[in-house]
């Protein structure tokens, strides 16, 4: 009778911690899904490159938030639902923005240096996601990664603010971008795994 309370013990402890390192990776994985609506809104004209923009600061909120969320490791129940309650937001400002009256050139220079950036900010979540998925990132290392995607998110909103992407703007962009790869590649060959 005690060995089989300690069995339902153990099996409801193993399920907890996959749960909530689920709930963690299903947070990165609406992170990828809104920044690839941001992507296919400026590839098909229905974002300008300012819109896009305002969206990746929110984004970049969102990140922080998940970044202070996982600092201890843990989500909690309100923690989940005001991150929930924030990707909402997002997901209905990008809603709005892909189906109003302003549209853009998804040709023009501007655009296509948004459209790679953010095309950047998907295979980065995606690579963060994957960490989560596999075990090679405890929750606390994706909250700092998330962390850097939000600096990531604020260069190219500021990079953005005036509807114009030039060039030297993208190449700091560029090496923000770089410096977020750098550290999801150790975070993902440390010693730390999800145990």
């Amino acid at each position: 009778m005690m060995n089989r309370h300690l069995l339902v013990a153990a099996l409801s402890l193993a399920c907890a911690g996959a749960y909530a390192q689920t709930t963690t990776a299903s947070t990165v994985q609406r992170d990828v899904n809104q920044e690839t609506r941001i992507e296919n809104g400026l590839k098909d004209g229905s974002l300008n490159v300012r819109e896009a923009g305002q969206l990746e600061r929110e984004e970049g909120r969102v990140d922080r938030l998940q970044a202070r969320d996982l600092k201890d490791g843990k989500l909690s129940d309100a923690e989940r639902a005001r991150l929930n309650a924030a990707q909402n937001k997002v997901s209905a400002d990008i809603a709005a923005d892909r189906h109003n009256a302003v549209t853009g050139n998804p040709n023009s220079a501007s655009s296509t240096r948004m459209q790679a950036d953010v095309a950047r900010n998907v295979n980065q979540e995606k690579r963060i996601e994957a960490g989560l998925q596999s075990g090679a990132l405890t929750r606390r290392e994706a909250g700092k990664l998330e962390r850097g995607q939000a600096h990531v998110d604020r260069r190219e909103a500021r990079a953005a603010a005036d509807g114009h992407v030039g060039a030297r703007e993208q190449a700091g962009v560029a090496r923000a971008e770089n410096h977020q790869s750098g550290r999801i590649f150790i975070e993902k060959h440390d010693r730390q795994h999800r145990g």
